[in-house]
């Protein structure tokens, strides 16, 4: 493991590997990090097949320094944009949940550093479209007024929101304006996603044009999207895409 300071001042913790290229770097989810079972699987596998691979923490994530209650979807793109600045030429983004969203935009501000994308149950906007949608009018004025919320979590402590996570969000849309992806993409989406719906990814495959993206359905796979069958489909779209 080694650590970087990016332009903003936040220590990210990462993991590097070499080889051939294009570069896969690997944009891990809301309060992953980069030792969860895509990641490290993903590190296995281009090790077998002499990928240069790329796995890092969004700051107030696992290793990396840094309040999580203090992040918001613009700090952790400047997070990911500064281990992008690492790896040389073209890269392909493999970007989980929320850093398919991440990953999105990243190809929309920097479509010639991307050579292909894969992206795994991505979550675009769920800041606004879930978090804030799906709160009931006396959360969101409470938000507004006291600047956090609480909300239940599959995945453990429920999550703190703060109105600043909502706020920079709606800077960071995605699904409000055009987009193109010129480089190959491939969108993984499993039908039993609790946190992601088929819906969230058909609007996604709708919403974006490009010469060559394929949005997958996998049938009873959930959001962790980490089965042995889900991990091959991930290989085998960073392989189409590259």
């Amino acid at each position: 493991m080694e650590t970087i300071t990016t332009p903003q001042g936040r220590r990210l913790a990462l993991m590097r590997q070499t080889g051939q290229g294009p570069h896969v770097v690997f944009l891990g989810g809301f309060r992953s990090d980069m030792t969860g079972t895509k990641a490290a699987w993903l590190s296995d596998w281009a090790e077998a097949k002499g990928r240069a691979f790329t796995r890092f923490d969004y700051s107030g994530h696992g290793q990396s320094e840094g309040s999580f209650d203090e992040g918001t979807i613009g700090q952790w793109l400047e997070d990911a944009q500064a281990v992008l600045d690492l790896a040389p030429g073209p890269v392909v983004l493999v970007g989980s949940s929320m850093g398919g969203w991440i990953s999105l935009l990243v190809a929309r501000r920097s479509p010639e550093r991307v050579a292909g994308l894969v992206t795994i149950a991505a979550a675009p906007d769920f800041t606004e479209d879930s978090m804030w949608a799906d709160a009931p009018d006396f959360l969101q004025a409470q938000l507004m007024e006291q600047g956090h919320i609480h909300i239940p979590s599959d995945y453990g402590a429920p999550y703190k929101i703060t109105r600043h996570l909502i706020e920079d969000g709606r800077e960071n849309l995605i699904l409000r304006a055009p987009l193109h992806l010129p480089m190959p993409t491939r969108m993984l989406q499993g039908t039993a996603d609790r946190e992601v719906s088929v819906g969230t990814a058909q609007r996604l495959l709708d919403h974006v044009s490009g010469p060559d993206v394929r949005l997958t359905l996998v049938k009873d796979a959930d959001h962790r999207f980490s089965s042995p069958r889900c991990l091959k489909l991930i290989a085998r779209a960073i392989e189409e895409v590259t």
